[in-house]
């Protein structure tokens, strides 16, 4: 009842409205009796695959395009405004000039301060401005003309980590309406209330933040299977193997995260406790596994220091992820540890063995006038997947294509379609060493899901530039945090292991600064210096551990709850009540293991 309440309340006073909209593309048709309303304070994820008409969705929300048949209506003195994918910076001379230009130019005031807040000079030339910072003017641009409705299309796209959580803080604070496509599943869950599915050319609807969406999906997927049941016929089947397989995929990657607890667990135990960038001295077994030695390298550019005595030991079947802001060095890290460039001081081992691939933007090269089967065959019908002949047909299946695209043109697929495609060539070459820059840009949902099992099953080493912490926390064994000023923190684990002890230094900080100068005699050592921990910081050193091992058993109980398709749809009480337990429950561990390496840092300061 309080769904559909909610639901009713968002279309009484819709800012916008599409009603019967019909969309014809090529031959076929991409919409068809499709309505959408949007209310005033609406925050609303847009999900489908890749090729679904999301960001057609979007043009046709903002009127950048006319529907075949139907009606788009505005609520009078509403401003819609959207952010393209794509900034369209071509032909200005300065960012400022973009950002800045037409009759729906917003303030020059307005647009300066938001482009200082994330940290862009307005000045830098637009033809040769990264991807960032055309994303940032394209921001800019945008938030600055105070929508009642904003339409964002992958708004952190080419954005770090410290522009991301400031573009998180700002729409938290945002009082109008927003619709968004994004395939960084951290941005969606903590900014969105209700979904918007676009499936098959139909539009579902549910009033559940992208948290509830995968369990509200299966459940869709469920009812549907039973129905399919029903039907034997080939129609039917080819309609629903997608679906179906998505479903298994999602339940198979529950073992597959179980094996990276493990092995994050592993490396956890041969690193420092504050996550320092050298590694504990390696066993004879491990050392036969390493496959890149970095010893105290360094490495500056024009007088600034990139990297300062950094040394790690990267093992066969490592998932390394690498983060930091823009211009921190994280590909000058990545060409390192591969022998692209040398250290100014230090040295980097590698095993004579190694034999990697790379994929990055690769897919802008493909020619779109070539076949499917050109590109993963040479034209032929059969591929060999690392050593083993497999059909053309059959192995695009393993990456979410239909039947029946082998001859295909890769000029009529989607960017994220072409990634799909590129993963399917590149992860068919032999290789022990797999190299991915920034390779979420452009991939849906379920291409994610996809690249993620791939690398978990992938055998040899694997090292990842990313922006998505949500990638991250599932495929990462170790994480690499850059900072900009030459120093890198190591972590056994995702981002979200980087986060807290990023959070525990901090916290570790701000007593001694809160502290007098002068100490109390109560605080003040005998002769000077602190002997020992206290007896609350022993207690806790000793006993956090249990402790933590005890709420990540209480969380999996209640995702291995959670994960229950039908859940949703039979017990949606049961379902926002476990919701909610793992949430606070994944905030206490937060806070226990905050507290532990606060603890931890002690105990090692002490020796």
């Amino acid at each position: 009842m309080g769904r559909h309440m909610a639901s009713a309340l968002a279309m009484a006073a819709p800012i916008i409205s599409l009603e019967d909209i019909l969309l014809r593309q090529g031959d076929g048709i991409l919409f068809e009796n499709l309505s959408l309303f949007i209310g005033a304070k609406d925050r609303l994820a847009l999900i489908g695959r890749n090729g679904a008409g999301k960001t057609t969705l979007l043009r046709l929300i903002a009127g950048t395009l006319e529907p075949d048949r139907g009606r788009r209506s505005v609520q009078p003195g509403s401003k819609v405004v959207l952010l393209p994918q794509d900034p369209p910076v071509a032909g200005f001379e300065t960012l400022a000039d973009f950002a800045l230009a037409g009759d729906d130019a917003p303030p020059r005031h307005a647009v300066e301060s938001i482009a200082t807040q994330l940290g862009l000079d307005l000045s830098t030339r637009a033809a040769t401005a990264s991807g960032g910072e055309r994303r940032r003017a394209s921001l800019a641009r945008a938030l600055a003309q105070e929508p009642d409705l904003l339409l964002l299309d992958e708004p952190t796209n080419h954005l770090d980590l410290e522009a991301i959580d400031w573009l998180e803080s700002w729409l938290n604070r945002f009082n109008g309406a927003f619709l968004v496509i994004s395939h960084d599943r951290t941005f969606l869950t903590r900014l969105t209330k209700a979904c918007l599915w676009l499936d098959r050319g139909e539009m579902r609807r549910q009033e559940v933040g992208f948290g509830g969406f995968e369990a509200w999906t299966e459940a869709v997927y469920a009812e549907e299977a039973r129905q399919t049941e029903k039907l034997d016929t080939k129609i039917a089947q080819e309609l629903h193997w997608l679906q179906r397989g998505v479903t298994a995929r999602r339940r198979r990657n529950q073992g597959r995260l179980e094996r990276l607890h493990l092995m994050r667990a592993e490396r956890r135990s041969m690193l420092g406790v504050q996550g320092t960038a050298k590694l504990a001295v390696a066993s004879d077994d491990s050392k036969s596994k390493m496959v890149i030695e970095a010893e105290s390298i360094s490495k500056s550019y024009e007088g600034r220091e990139i990297l300062k005595d950094f040394s790690i030991r990267i093992q066969r079947g490592d998932r390394i992820g690498i983060v930091g802001p823009n211009g921190a060095g994280k590909t000058t890290l990545l060409k390192l540890l591969t022998g692209e460039i040398e250290p100014d001081t230090g040295q980097v081992k590698r095993a004579k063995t190694l034999t990697g691939i790379t994929i990055d933007q690769q897919r802008k090269l493909m020619d779109p006038n070539k076949r499917v089967r050109d590109v993963l065959a040479d034209g032929g019908d059969w591929i060999t997947v690392r050593g083993v002949k497999k059909h053309v047909q059959g192995y695009l299946k393993e990456f979410l294509f239909p039947p029946g695209v082998t001859d295909a043109k890769i000029g009529t697929f989607s960017g994220g379609e072409r990634s799909r495609l590129l993963l399917a060539r590149e992860f068919a070459r032999e290789s022990n060493l797999l190299v991915l820059d920034e390779p979420t840009n452009d991939l849906d949902l379920e291409t994610l899901d996809l690249l993620q099992e791939v690398i978990a099953d992938y055998e040899g080493t694997v090292l990842i530039v990313s922006h998505d912490r949500d990638f991250l926390d599932r495929t990462t064994t170790m994480t690499i945090g850059l900072d900009g000023s030459g120093r890198a923190d190591i972590v056994a684990g995702g981002f979200r292991e980087l986060e807290a002890l990023r959070e525990a230094r901090t916290a570790a900080r701000r007593p001694a600064q809160n502290k007098a100068a002068v100490p109390s005699p109560a605080e003040r050592p005998r002769d000077g210096a602190q002997k020992k921990l206290s007896f609350k910081d022993q207690h806790d050193f000793e006993k956090l551990p249990g402790k933590m091992a005890e709420l990540e058993a209480a969380i999996a109980e209640r995702e291995a709850k959670l994960a229950n398709p039908d859940l949703y749809t039979k017990d949606p009480k049961a379902f926002d009540r476990l919701t909610g337990e793992a949430a606070k429950l994944r905030d206490e561990l937060a806070a226990t293991e905050e507290r532990w390496l606060e603890v931890a840092e002690k105990a090692e300061a002490l020796g």
